[in-house]
């Protein structure tokens, strides 16, 4: 918390420039716009930040608490061809400049038919109705609110002579202070005189101005015009508090509305898992049970009359496909959904401020490589459950310690060469790309291994019943099984679609997403959901004599990655019809992806197991000679 006394110089900061239309952020002195005497300098930033295309620089914008003052700041040379060309593309894309004052980032109100609405930002100009002339922001007025703090000291009168304290003078003027709990722009184009304006030094005071609606008053984006560029600063005390300052930002507009979707979401998902499960117990224990009271001669008699699970008691755990592949997935799914539920835990108590930029993506890095220990173990204890062995167990934690990032960093490598061309602070430095390597292969990789030695040393899981050496035919279906298998992915899905639009919006639109409590909720439902959904399947592939259930299992649940894949292309074409470009699409589709991947390695894993412990269970609760 940072309280400042009257006359305090405080200086605002400059984030990227950035778009809802091109998605790629631009440094703010990429344009002509006024610089600091001591020139630009950047402030140290997080791994989160600067994979986010953060790039916070100081600023020439100065404030001095309690202290209105209307400020000229400078005027510049005769813009070139090169200038007005780039102001005019980053007005037609609608870019925003992102100010920070005191950790707050600026805000700004306008109408939009008839309806209030606030935004982070303001535009770098304007293109009004019926008009080809572009209009650059060149005055901006601010309204910085701000609480009078009076200290924690307390004034104790009249309760005897040893408890009689006064606070002396000195010490109040220290305890007491003003706190910045607001900070709202209104910006103006002002059409000044160049020659008159270039006269005056930085911080010289003019004359206040009121925002012109005139557009001969405003000032035009041509060659050889000099911008002025000025500001105003007005100090309004508010009751608003130190803690409460981030309130105005962390509003979500039409909150009704999202919770209603959730409770109703909530309540599809309760009533269908208690029909699931219903079912599910009744079928399987009166199964068991007529299985168990019949004698020996009479369980063989039945096992030669009935279908069902009890005949692929030979075959049910014979080793799948791609049994490698299998456990990979599996690693890393365990390692996603741990670092997915540990982030959303902290998130929703509330570790994770929106006032620490950059934070939330950091902790979720550091999280997934220090869950590459967990990944490692479950991965090559499945490795020797399946195999009978611990052999080529180093090939299987070396493997889970690339598969998962190996896919993220190709798909990134392409993203930034797509934003090295186009020139974005978007685009990861070369040096962080060195820091992210060195993380992955100095603490993932290594912590993997030891995960997979320890997997070694654990007790393999035992299954209950022996496999035939030769394999059992499968009787044929009328539908293929990943008809089945693609339609499960629905209902998890129906759990998970509203919140993504939240999330999809928050990440695409430049809104703030703040309700990990909802976010918890879901992820909750989902978990229980997906292990339904893949026992239901599961034990259904098992009752029509299909004993190949293992990446059934998996794909049962890990298939509502297709769908929010397929959801994502429906927000990009529907919800974001303004993005603009080929570059602005692949960049979407290419996070989108990332995305997906990790979608369906983390319910797929959730799935597979839930569905191995439920067959390990029924095979082990049948008696057999």
């Amino acid at each position: 918390m940072h309280t400042y006394s009257p006359g305090d110089v405080i200086f605002a900061k400059v984030n990227s420039l950035t778009s809802i239309e091109t998605e790629l952020p631009f440094s703010y002195y990429s344009l002509p716009y006024c610089q600091p005497k001591e020139g630009v300098k950047k402030s140290a930033e997080n791994l989160g930040e600067l994979l986010m295309g953060d790039q916070i620089d100081n600023s020439p914008y100065r404030f001095r608490m309690n202290v209105n003052e209307s400020v000229y700041l400078c005027t510049t040379k005769p813009l070139s061809e090169h200038e007005v060309k780039l102001l005019k593309q980053r007005t037609h894309d609608l870019y925003q400049v992102n100010m920070i004052l005191d950790n707050l980032p600026v805000m700004r109100y306008a109408k939009q038919n008839g309806i209030d609405i606030q935004w982070t930002g303001f535009p770098v100009g304007y293109t009004p109705q019926n008009s080809n002339d572009d209009y650059i922001i060149n005055h901006l007025k601010f309204t910085v609110l701000v609480h009078e703090y009076e200290g924690s000291g307390v004034e104790i009168i009249g309760t005897g002579e040893e408890g009689l304290g006064v606070i002396s003078e000195a010490d109040k003027k220290k305890a007491s202070g003003f706190e910045i709990v607001g900070f709202v722009v209104v910006p103006c184009s002002v059409k000044y005189d160049p020659d008159a304006m270039i006269k005056h030094q930085i911080y010289d005071n003019v004359s206040s101005v009121s925002c012109p609606l005139d557009l001969d008053k405003s000032q035009i984006i041509r060659e050889q015009e000099r911008i002025s560029f000025t500001y105003e600063v007005e100090f309004v005390k508010s009751e608003i508090r130190w803690p409460s300052r981030w309130d105005a930002y962390l509003k979500m507009e039409g909150a009704r509305v999202h919770w209603f979707s959730i409770l109703n979401s909530l309540m599809v998902i309760f009533f269908l898992a208690g029909i699931v499960f219903v079912i599910f117990l009744r079928t399987v224990r009166r199964d068991l049970t007529r299985y168990e009271e019949l004698d020996k001669e009479a369980q063989a008699q039945m096992n030669e009359e009935l279908s069902g699970w009890k005949l692929v008691v030979g075959d049910v755990f014979r080793e799948p496909d791609c049994s490698k592949l299998l456990c990979i997935m599996v690693g890393d799914g365990v390692q996603i959904t741990g670092m997915a539920i540990v982030t959303i835990i902290f998130a929703a108590f509330g570790f994770m401020s929106p006032a620490s930029r950059g934070m939330l993506l950091t902790g979720m890095i550091l999280l997934y490589l220090f869950l590459g220990i967990v990944a490692g173990y479950v991965a090559v204890r499945m490795w020797r459950t399946i195999k009978g062995t611990s052999e080529g167990w180093r090939s299987v934690s070396w493997l889970v310690a690339c598969f998962f990032p190996g896919i993220v960093f190709v798909i990134l490598t392409i993203l930034n060469f797509i934003l090295w061309g186009s020139q974005s602070t978007g685009a990861i430095p070369i040096s962080l790309y060195f820091v992210l390597l060195a993380l992955w292969f100095c603490i993932s990789v290594p912590l993997t291994l030891l995960g997979g030695f320890m997997g070694t040393r654990a007790e393999a899981i035992q299954y209950p019943v022996r496999t035939n050496q030769i394999p059992r035919e499968i009787p044929a279906r009328k539908l293929p099984s990943w008809v089945l298998v693609l339609g499960a992915g629905t209902l998890p899905f129906g759990t998970l679609f509203i919140e993504l639009f939240f999330i999809l919006s928050s990440i695409w639109l430049g809104r703030f997403y703040y309700v990990f409590g909802f976010l918890l909720i879901v992820l909750l439902l989902l978990v229980i959901v997906c292990a339904e959904v893949s026992v239901v399947l599961t034990y259904m592939h098992l009752c029509v004599e299909d004993w190949r259930w293992w990446w059934k299992a998996f794909f049962a649940s890990g298939s509502v990655s297709i769908f929010v894949f397929l959801y994502s292309i429906n927000y990009l074409v529907f919800d974001l019809q303004s993005l603009s470009g080929p570059v602005s699409a692949i960049l979407y589709l290419g996070y989108s992806l990332i995305i997906a991947v990790a979608i369906m390695l983390s319910t797929g894993t959730i799935g597979f197991l839930t569905s191995f412990y439920f067959v390990h269970y029924l095979f082990s609760s049948v008696k057999i000679d």
